[in-house]
């Protein structure tokens, strides 16, 4: 009775959304567009590049080596193996959805445990620096960089610290299990052990793999955007506030240097957008979601508390 009730929501919400969108299909046609300028824009060039190298690195089992660098600095603070490290890399440097692709394509592949996936996907799929550094930073006219940088990467690494030694403190720093032939994911997908190819196939099949994601990314972004033709309509305009929660890129385009603490507390969670798009990259596995979902509300949640110790203890130089 309740899955025939939600049903029946669902169809009424999406019937009135498709009214919606024959009845103002230029404010429609607006929000439909601005998801595809910005994932065109600045999402393809952003993002596609990491996802293409990391997906060759990860079949070819080259994450080891290359988390070789930072392994002595990471492994005796976090205590994790070299494939988490490797993903934090990703997750910090390349950012959302990267995070969570090089998740699944390490568990799937079992170099990484599904308590080490876990783990990662509390912390570890944000906004990228240089889409914060370039983008969000110019849109809001901050001068300051570094308060805002710390806010933005420094409470994640310090809710990953604290996530480790209290919820996973379990984790071990061992070697991980790569199997020897094709191993079946829980949602009874085959996934092919890193390495197993040519180099040519393995380059051919993470570019493919790299495609449909950002393909997947483009139209999660369109969807999203294009739901606030609801708001527009009963508001008589833009609810810009409510904008940023359906898709964080398009609204915070439209809030521009507007209320610039509503954003930043907003970026660590993401939108409902973002949230999509995680599951969207770890539906075939046993991940949950609504944990994903819990993290991404507690980190909004410490950052509000360190913009509040900010306003506090600095207040001459707050949000500048």
């Amino acid at each position: 009775m309740k899955r025939l009730s939600i049903k029946i929501l669902y169809t009424i919400f999406f019937i009135i959304l498709t009214i919606c969108i024959l009845t103002h299909s230029q404010i429609s046609l607006y929000y439909a567009f601005n998801g595809l300028e910005l994932w065109y824009t600045k999402m393809i060039p952003a993002l596609l590049p990491f996802m293409i190298l990391s997906g060759i690195m990860v079949r070819l089992h080259l994450t080891e080596s290359f988390s070789t660098v930072l392994y002595p600095i990471v492994r005796p603070v976090f205590r994790v193996s070299k494939n988490v490290c490797y993903a934090m890399i990703m997750g910090f440097l390349c950012g959302f959805p990267m995070g969570a692709k090089t998740v699944y394509e390490l568990y799937s592949r079992q170099m990484i445990s599904r308590r080490e996936a876990e783990y990662l996907l509390a912390f570890n799929n944000n906004i990228g620096p240089v889409y914060f550094c370039s983008f969000v930073l110019p849109l809001l006219h901050r001068r300051m960089v570094l308060p805002y940088v710390f806010g933005m990467y420094g409470i994640p690494l310090i809710y990953g610290l604290f996530l480790r030694y209290s919820l996973f403190r379990d984790l071990t720093a061992r070697p991980p299990f790569i199997g020897s032939q094709a191993s079946k994911t829980a949602g009874g997908k085959v996934s092919a052990p890193a390495g197993s190819g040519s180099l040519l196939y393995e380059i051919d099949d993470a570019i493919q793999g790299a495609v449909q994601s950002i393909l997947s990314l483009g139209g999660y972004m369109i969807l999203f955007n294009l739901l606030n033709v609801l708001p527009h309509i009963l508001h008589n305009g833009p609810a810009v506030l409510l904008a940023p929660l359906f898709e964080i890129t398009g609204g915070i385009s439209m809030l521009k240097q507007r209320l610039p603490l509503y954003t930043l507390l907003l970026l660590p969670f993401g939108g409902f957008s973002c949230i999509a798009q995680t599951y969207s990259c770890i539906k075939n596995t046993p991940l949950s979601i609504s944990s994903y979902t819990l993290h991404k509300i507690a980190l909004m949640l410490l950052t509000a508390v360190y913009y509040l110790g900010w306003l506090l203890f600095f207040p001459e130089s707050f949000m500048r």
